[in-house]
C-alpha cells in the first residue's frame, strides 16, 4: 500500500516541479480558475460544466506531456539536434492544438451569455 500512495507523491512532485519551472503551465493554470470563476459566475450548466472541465484536463495534460517530452529530450540530446528540435516543437504544437480548441469551446459556450 505504501507504494501506492509513493506514486501520488511522485505525481505530486511533477505537478510541483512543472508549476515552478514552467510559464505556460502557469498561464494554463491562471486561465482555468478565471475559467472556473466565470462558469460560477454565469451559472453554466452541466453539460457546459462538462466540457469545461474535459478541456481544461486536456490542456494541462498536454503541456504536463510537452514538459516531459521537453526533458527526455534535453537529456538524451543536450547539444543541438535538427531531429530533437522537431519532437520538441511537434509536442508544443501538441498544446497550442488543445489549447486552441479549449478556446473555442470555452468562447461558444461564454461569449452568448455576454452578449
Amino acid at each position: 500500500m505504501s507504494r501506492f500512495f509513493k506514486s501520488f507523491k511522485f505525481a505530486a512532485n511533477g505537478l510541483k516541479q512543472t508549476f515552478k519551472s514552467e510559464l505556460n503551465f502557469k498561464i494554463h493554470i491562471l486561465i482555468a480558475v478565471l475559467t472556473v470563476v466565470a462558469g460560477w459566475y454565469f451559472e453554466i450548466s452541466s453539460l457546459e460544466w462538462g466540457i469545461i472541465v474535459i478541456c481544461m484536463g486536456c490542456t494541462l495534460f498536454a503541456e504536463l506531456m510537452n514538459t516531459a517530452i521537453e526533458v527526455l529530450v534535453n537529456l538524451v540530446s543536450p547539444e543541438f539536434n535538427t531531429k530533437a528540435g522537431l519532437v520538441k516543437d511537434v509536442a508544443a504544437a501538441a498544446v497550442l492544438v488543445i489549447a486552441l480548441m479549449s478556446l473555442v469551446a470555452g468562447l461558444i459556450i461564454f461569449v452568448p451569455k455576454v452578449f
